[in-house]
């Protein structure tokens, strides 16, 4: 589960041409995402990006009702070669992204946590096919992968 003790406060984005939205509104959830936005916002090769502005129906495995799922980010990069890619990027801790370990005995806690696979699953599942079907990519990034040791 999430800790209550979370990083959150707006980001004041520096070039507000390349970002995807209203770039006065854009909130940071966690000390990570503040890390991605500033890369996003001071990269030359990204070419736009926006935090929260795409939204993709998903069916909940714990209610089995459709609820929204605010991407965290959404990212236009020019390549190397010159190409032009799209993404869809979420930001978890590195646990979040492995199925729960099954303990010795079922508690509470165990329980959401398997709730919280179950809807994390569900909206991964979506956001890869909506990319499918747009020709681009969707990403789950880790403090591994936005080089942070914790």
């Amino acid at each position: 589960m999430y800790s209550k003790n979370t990083y959150k406060g707006r980001y004041p984005v520096a070039n507000p041409s390349k970002y995807a939205g209203d770039a006065l509104q854009v909130t940071y959830r966690s000390l990570w995402e503040l890390k991605f936005m500033k890369w996003c916002d001071n990269n030359a090769s990204v070419l736009e990006w926006g935090s929260e502005e795409i939204v993709i129906p998903y069916l909940s495995p714990a209610d089995g009702r459709v609820h929204r799922y605010f991407v965290d980010f959404y990212m236009k990069i020019q390549q190397q070669d010159g190409t032009i890619a799209r993404y869809l990027i979420e930001i978890k801790p590195k646990k979040f992204t492995l199925p729960p370990l099954v303990p010795h005995r079922v508690t509470p806690r165990y329980i959401q946590e398997v709730m919280s696979w179950g809807v994390n699953q569900s909206k991964w599942k979506n956001a890869q096919e909506f990319c499918e079907d747009r020709g681009w990519k969707f990403l789950v990034l880790t403090e591994h992968d936005l080089g942070i040791d914790k």
